[in-house]
């Protein structure tokens, strides 16, 4: 039995398949793991949190508003759901909750959807610290 080990440092920029694995996993909220195996699981960690490569927004520009609140409860839940996608302030939904925000297509109901889903306290806006 071999075991992968995982260097955050190594992560770089999603490809395209990563990003539709991301989204195929948050169609897919109701599945143990979200439908991700454990290899996809550990595979896509670095994504998770928005590290100095990591655009979210870049990355989401296109993508339709609805798949972005997909993404956006997908990181929110998959903090809990697997402890090497903690992200605090760096998680991937501040970037996408702003997207949406400058797209003015944030739902209304969304932020409290997040707040009642997380223990993550920066969510959905991130750190006062970074907005200042």
């Amino acid at each position: 039995m071999a075991v992968d080990s995982w260097d955050p440092a190594a992560g770089g920029e999603p490809s395209e398949l990563d990003v539709a694995r991301l989204c195929l996993a948050s169609a897919a909220l109701e599945k143990q793991d979200f439908g991700l195996s454990a290899h996809e699981i550990a595979r896509l960690a670095p994504f998770a949190r928005q590290q100095g490569a990591v655009d979210w927004a870049q990355l989401a520009q296109g993508l339709e508003s609805a798949q972005i609140v997909a993404l956006v409860r997908l990181f929110t839940l998959a903090e809990s759901a697997f402890p090497a996608w903690e992200s605090g302030p760096r998680s991937p939904v501040v970037p996408l909750v702003a997207l949406l925000k400058s797209r003015a297509a944030y739902p209304s109901e969304l932020t409290r959807w997040i707040k009642t889903n997380t223990s993550n306290r920066f969510l959905p806006y991130g750190s006062l610290m970074d907005r200042l």
